[in-house]
């Protein structure tokens, strides 16, 4: 997975601070996820669950609604309208750079702000709301007297999860006028969603209540003993590997970020990427697949996946097994099974070092002495034994990266 900070303009000018995590691979869609009530793009649960999305293919942007987290502009001046307007200029922002999301996700009032804003972005596919309320001014409940002195007085200071927040009429004004129940009912989306039976802050009789006004497709998915913020590590990466299962479904594939653009299938182009986690490691991509490549932890790497000689030697293994099934099946020989066992070592010569590769061959099956002698000699003759001996010219030329001129 790969991780990178990103500002885009809200929907008032002000910068907001984002975040997306990228698959390590290629993207099968781009997701947009919403946190909870003045929580912030780097809460844990938010954190937990982008993970997850990406290690499951699905690229998330994650970012602080204005007034919140690293994003400018002042909270008391938002709303739950401006949220949803924060919503949209994040999806322009993928829509311009990447690609539109397909997926919504929102937690808590981000989960009504994702169904409130579903229906004005025509490329999203399918939304997902973890512990949402059904109703947007449901969040007044813990307001406690402040509320009455906001209404009066025109503003106050609400303590919300342990920190002061500067609360306006404007603000409660702006949640009672929400038709969440309209929108839920229009949503012509589908639906998920997830909600904990013991959940403190939301009931779960939101959940039912959403679940009823909208319309299929739809899906309940019960959180068990999780709270409402998903403290529990185990119950975000649960929440993610539900979310990312059910939303393939129906998200499809993106090919915009994906690096089966680069590479035409058939195995002739490789592309190697530096993720940004730890000092070495490499996204390796060539056609639909992908991993990682790395260097052991006793020379600064993080052990993520095999070094470049051993990736050699894998490349050699590979071939001379697929040689000689290709070579027993030709001839009709009872060719059981080829294990190849490669160790790479290098070694002092007259005129510099010299790179040794000891390749040992196991061969299941009733061969008898001439043929398992001769499978030896074919051995030899696969495509990357030739290439090694052969002479191997590469070619080095720098390219522009891409969005660069």
């Amino acid at each position: 997975m790969r991780r990178e900070r990103v500002e885009f303009p809200g929907h008032q000018g002000q910068m907001l601070a984002g975040r997306i995590d990228r698959p390590t691979g290629p993207v099968r869609a781009w997701a947009l996820f919403a946190h909870c009530f003045t929580c912030g793009k780097d809460n844990r649960a938010a954190n937990r669950i982008a993970r997850g999305l990406a290690e499951a293919g699905i690229a998330t942007l994650r970012f602080d609604f204005t007034g919140l987290g690293d994003s400018e502009g002042d909270f008391a001046n938002s709303g739950f309208s401006s949220n949803l307007e924060d919503l949209l200029a994040a999806a322009d922002y993928l829509r311009g750079r990447e690609a539109a999301p397909a997926l919504l996700v929102g937690h808590s009032l981000g989960g009504a702000a994702v169904l409130g804003v579903a229906g004005r972005i025509p490329e999203c596919r399918a939304v997902a709301t973890i512990a949402a309320p059904f109703e947007a001014d449901s969040v007044l409940d813990h307001f406690g007297e402040a509320l009455e002195t906001i209404e009066t007085e025109g503003e106050a200071t609400v303590n919300l999860a342990g920190r002061p927040f500067r609360i306006r009429r404007e603000f409660v004004e702006d949640l009672r006028s929400q038709t969440q129940a309209e929108r839920i009912r229009d949503l012509d989306r589908p639906l998920m969603i997830l909600h904990a039976p013991g959940d403190t802050v939301v009931s779960v009789d939101a959940a039912r209540r959403i679940f009823e006004t909208a319309r299929h497709p739809k899906s309940f998915v019960s959180l068990d003993d999780a709270d409402h913020t998903l403290l529990n590590p185990a119950d975000a990466e649960y929440v993610a590997g539900l979310v990312a299962a059910w939303g393939a479904r129906y998200i499809g594939e993106e090919r915009g970020d994906s690096a089966d653009a680069d590479a035409p299938g058939d195995g002739t182009e490789v592309t190697v990427e530096e993720t940004g986690d730890g000092q070495y490691q490499q996204d390796v991509r060539i056609g639909p697949h992908h991993f990682l490549a790395d260097e052991p932890p006793d020379v600064g790497g993080d052990g993520t996946g095999p070094n470049p000689y051993e990736l050699l030697l894998a490349s050699l293994g590979a071939c001379t097994s697929m040689t000689l099934r290709m070579y027993a099946a030709h001839k009709q020989l009872p060719l059981e099974r080829v294990r190849v066992h490669l160790q790479h070592e290098k070694l002092k010569g007259e005129n510099g070092p010299v790179d040794r590769i000891t390749r040992e061959i196991t061969i299941e099956g009733e061969l008898d002495a001439k043929q398992r002698e001769r499978m030896l000699q074919i051995a030899d003759r696969c495509p990357v034994h030739r290439t090694l001996h052969g002479e191997v010219q590469v070619e080095t030329r720098e390219t522009t990266a891409p969005g660069t001129v």
